[in-house]
């Protein structure tokens, strides 16, 4: 009874094998391996095979089973979903092409201030740097690169501002703010973000530098710079600074000095023995924040307040405020510590601006052209060849009869339209039209001036002009020279019933303010430097 049920087994198999390619490879597989309990048939088949059909039905159900198989065979294959539960070799695994692809770079929204407290929202990865996020903002606005434009992370609540460095990331720094926390991201110029890498002699005093080896000879601010950036080397920081005591109202006048490895203060006058000099704060795991409000908020002695505050989320307990004695200082202290804290980084932002992560780089965008002080001459036309004028006493005669040409065309043009009535609405023209100017800023007062050039940087040629406070009928230019800010009255002058405006007691006169600003700007005269950048007050 054995023997037959094997017998039928086998002939069943035999008989699927020539209907079937695929039963066929199944069972010899099982049979070269002497074990078919991993590859058996179905139990349906087993049942089949134990109970052969009668001889007059054979065929047909020998043209069924064909039939069923050749069914099966051009069914298209199911994948798996769970490939990894199956040990058989012959299923099929669902491909990996077949799955939608993770987005690495998922979008988030940001909101944008600018000085007008108008804003704009932007959506954005979240590897985006504090540089693609200027450059997505000047192609929108369609305002002209200067290299100057950057992002300020401003904290309200606690009174104070940082400038994001181009390479940092937006989203991580957003990150760190806390839920209840009003702070904001603003979008203006920053003209000394790296001036430091121009000009360096007005970032670094001679009495704030010092060296912890000798050196042979005098040192140039460009050395001092480059000593910054190098590893093995740096100059040494130190000063009287006032630092808020920790957990107390009161501030104390300490002796600093700063160093690669951090911040330090000496516990004994001005000396810099290491039993005396006692650790402050390090600046790898902190940002340095300027306050915007020291004396109102933190009780500060001065307005040029600094201080260190943890990347993470903080209270105001956690943050070691500094105060500084005058811009100057304050301005050296935080350079430096800037310097230290990025190095080289700081200088591959300065000398590459476009590369960003996220690919907003300006590759079409072609900069606005760098005018330097080294770029300008002064030239005469008046003859057949042009010629530069190198005597500079020559020059300044040559400017002042510009000035003179200048007035003598606005005299023309108010003359050219005849009637006196005609003349008067001209000249009320004139005087107004400096109001579209975006270096005007109506009706503010001095500090609010100083505090606008501030924001955008003490760089020499900052200006603004504004009206006058004491004298309704002048107006002021507010201007930045030697990281001071100077102010200059502008004043009206009468001559046969025309006004004009001047600046040196009528020897250069001008029929507006546009011709005054634009003079300046090609001419220093008897201001201290030309006029360069202009403040304004920018909307999204």
């Amino acid at each position: 009874m054995t023997t037959s049920l094997q017998d039928g087994q086998s002939a069943a198999d035999r008989a699927a094998a020539q209907d079937s390619p695929l039963a066929a490879q199944v069972c010899g597989a099982a049979q070269g391996r002497g074990d078919a309990r991993d590859l058996a048939p179905a139990p349906w088949l087993h049942t089949r095979a134990l109970l052969p059909p009668p001889d007059g039905t054979r065929g047909c159900a020998a043209d069924r089973r064909k039939k069923k198989d050749l069914d099966v065979l051009e069914m298209p294959s199911i994948p798996n979903p769970f490939p990894e539960l199956c040990c058989s070799p012959f299923t099929s695994v669902l491909s990996a092409g077949l799955f939608p692809k993770a987005n690495s770079r998922k979008k988030q929204v940001i909101k944008v201030y600018s000085e007008d407290e108008t804003s704009r929202a932007l959506e954005v990865p979240s590897d985006i740097t504090a540089r693609d996020v200027c450059q997505l903002l000047i192609l929108k606005n369609h305002y002209i690169d200067d290299h100057s434009w950057t992002l300020f992370e401003h904290l309200p609540h606690i009174g104070l501002e940082r400038t994001m460095e181009d390479h940092e990331l937006v989203i991580e720094v957003l990150s760190n703010w806390g839920m209840e926390e009003e702070n904001k991201l603003y979008f203006r110029k920053n003209y000394a973000k790296y001036e430091f890498f121009k000009n360096p002699m007005y970032f670094f005093p001679e009495h704030m530098v010092s060296f912890a080896t000798e050196t042979n000879g005098e040192i140039s601010p460009t050395q001092i710079l480059q000593m910054f950036l190098s590893s093995s080397t740096y100059p040494e920081i130190h000063g009287f600074l006032h630092a808020k005591e920790q957990g107390k109202k009161s501030w104390k006048k300490i002796y600093f000095l700063l160093r690669r490895s951090g911040l330090y203060f000496s516990t004994k006058g001005t000396s810099k023995e290491p039993r005396h000099l006692q650790f402050f704060s390090e600046f790898g795991n902190s940002d340095i924040y300027v306050s915007l409000a020291g004396k109102k908020k933190h009780g500060a002695p001065t307005n040029y307040g600094f201080c260190f505050k943890p990347n993470k989320a903080g209270g105001p307990r956690d943050l070691k405020m500094l105060c500084a004695e005058e811009e100057q200082s304050r301005t050296c202290w935080v350079t430096a510590i800037r310097l230290l804290k990025y190095g080289m980084q700081l200088y591959q932002n300065y000398m590459h601006p476009y590369q960003g992560r996220s690919g907003c780089g300006s590759q079409s965008v072609s900069p606005m052209r760098s005018i330097s002080e080294n770029s300008l001459v002064a030239m005469d036309f008046s003859g057949q060849k042009s010629r530069v004028i190198e005597n500079p006493t020559e020059a300044l005669s040559v400017a002042v009869e510009e000035g003179l040409a200048w007035r003598k065309k606005g005299c023309l043009r108010l003359a050219t339209h005849g009637s006196p009535t005609a003349s008067s609405q001209s000249s009320a023209t004139n005087m107004a039209i400096h109001r579209s100017q975006p270096w005007f800023h109506h009706k503010i007062s001095r500090d609010e001036a100083q505090r606008l050039i501030i924001q955008q940087g003490l760089v020499d040629g900052v200006f603004l002009v504004r009206d006058s406070q004491s004298n309704p009928k002048t107006f002021v230019l507010s201007m930045s020279h030697g990281q001071k800010i100077k102010h200059f009255q502008i004043i009206p002058v009468e001559d046969d019933g025309d006004l004009f405006h001047t600046l040196d007691d009528g020897h250069t006169r001008f029929t507006d303010l546009i011709q005054l600003v634009e003079f300046y700007q090609l001419n220093k005269g008897v201001l201290p430097c030309k006029l360069k950048h202009y403040c304004a007050r920018i909307a999204l």
